[in-house]
């Protein structure tokens, strides 16, 4: 059975999860981990290779594939350097800061030719996947509305949160990127192809932060709110508010004679129900197969699935990894809500 020699760009998101996701999972062995400020410390806890940039990585390191898991500014510049090297590519969300940015990256790869996706994991959440096939299979005929609504409590006024890049509009931060790109993708995926228009804004309630070393200014956004229309009679309402008094995510397909709705704190922990003139039932779907590494971060089981996807994509066999082509109709929409840096 081989092993796909990998390497990872980004030492936040990247060693948090995708390492721990990588090392579990039974077709890949990482080789080397690239972040300009931190590589050197972590890379040494993790017993792999340093390097302060992608390109440093890609030209050292006798690598299959890269895992693209740096700060979104960094996004563009990392992919190239991979794929003009030859390497297969997972890139995390949100996929670019720009629309010119994200073509440039989808055309790279049609000429590179190499296997690519995108890191749009909570497509596996056991709910979705029952969402999915309702859709699929037809049971939720004729489906009008997709409605996604996310809300949080970490943004609050008084809730406190180290400054970085994350708080920088223009790099990058705020929840457009971090979950709205999430969710606008699982609309698409519902809805099965992308929006014909779309439309929103993104909105900052709290622009006044404050953290440990005093007060400084936020130009990210704490909201987003977008509408799509995917023709046909079928819409979507999106909505993400970090400003809320509760942990909430809601994910409902509204058909004519039925809904569908998973429901729960997050968007990876959901009870799923349908609903319509008898009644309302409660569906159980499969626990995930890779559920056991929630231990070490909750996004691990998911990210292992989807790197189950990455392999059969690498090898030439059907699967269903989220690509870049998808993660260039989710940009469109986020540059629709204002997410064009």
């Amino acid at each position: 059975m081989t092993k796909y020699r990998i390497g990872i760009a980004g030492a936040g998101f990247g060693v948090a999860a995708h390492l721990p996701a990588l090392r579990n999972h039974p077709r890949f062995e990482v080789v080397a981990l690239a972040s300009p400020s931190s590589a050197q410390e972590r890379a040494r806890e993790a017993g792999i290779a340093a390097f302060r940039s992608c390109a440093e990585m890609v030209a050292a390191c006798d690598l299959d594939a890269v895992t693209v898991a740096s700060p979104p500014f960094a996004h563009r510049d990392d992919v190239l350097a991979a794929l003009a090297a030859g390497k297969h590519v997972l890139c995390e969300k949100p996929f670019a800061l720009r629309l010119d940015d994200a073509r440039e990256m989808v055309a790279a790869a049609e000429a590179a030719g190499t296997a690519c996706g995108v890191a749009h994991e909570f497509r596996f959440v056991p709910q979705a996947q029952a969402l999915k096939e309702l859709a699929v299979n037809g049971h939720l005929d004729p489906l009008r509305n997709v409605e996604i609504t996310l809300l949080r409590s970490n943004l609050r006024r008084h809730e406190r949160r180290p400054r970085s890049w994350w708080f920088e509009r223009e790099r990058g931060g705020g929840l457009t990127g971090a979950v709205v790109s999430h969710m606008v993708d699982q609309a698409n995926w519902l809805a099965g192809r992308p929006p014909v228009r779309a439309m929103g804004f993104r909105r900052t309630a709290n622009p006044q932060r404050l953290d440990e070393a005093g007060s400084f200014v936020s130009s990210a956004d704490d909201g987003a709110f977008a509408l799509l229309d995917y023709g046909e009679g079928l819409a979507a309402r999106i909505a993400a508010d970090a400003t809320a008094a509760v942990e909430s995510y809601t994910c409902a397909l509204h058909g004519e004679k039925r809904t569908a709705v998973a429901s729960g704190p997050t968007i990876a922990d959901l009870t799923l129900y349908t609903i319509d003139g008898d009644g309302t039932d409660e569906l159980v779907c499969k626990p995930l197969p890779y559920a056991a590494f929630a231990r070490i971060n909750p996004n691990v089981p998911l990210l292992m699935e989807l790197y189950d996807e990455f392999v059969k994509k690498i090898e030439g066999r059907e699967n269903e990894l989220p690509t870049f082509g998808e993660a260039l109709a989710t940009q469109e929409t986020l540059a629709a809500v204002g997410y064009e840096h």
